[in-house]
């Protein structure tokens, strides 16, 4: 009942800024908490930030002081704020929605790839 599309990945050098954008369907967009994860080609998908209903937010600890997760209910949208990048954050990043008091994320975007040379 979710659909997300993101964008607003390309290729920066290190130390640049980018900011992803994810894009939800749905009325109900407020009550969802909502992540974004990374995930290199023959890797797994690991989290990377995540912003719940109430705007607590959590971090990995490599993007912790680096990356900011935001929302803004009224578009139906979430960003995260990509700052002082690295060769390691590059990967294809996913969108991700959890329904309230859901211990799993059940909606994935189709992914934007994040690619930062040295």
């Amino acid at each position: 009942q979710v659909q997300l599309v993101e964008s607003g990945g390309g290729l920066v050098q290190a130390g640049g800024s980018l900011r992803l954008s994810c894009a939800a369907s749905g009325r109900t967009f407020s009550s969802y908490a909502m992540g974004w994860f990374r995930q290199a080609p023959g890797k797994e998908r690991r989290f990377v930030a995540a912003i719940t209903a109430s705007n607590i937010t959590y971090y990995t600890d490599s993007v912790e002081g680096r990356f900011t997760i935001s929302r803004d209910n009224a578009k139906n949208m979430v960003y995260l704020q990509m700052n002082n990048l690295q060769p390691e954050d590059t990967t294809i990043y996913y969108c991700a929605a959890r329904a309230p008091k859901s211990s799993t994320y059940d909606y994935w975007g189709q992914g934007t790839q994040v690619t930062v040379s040295s």
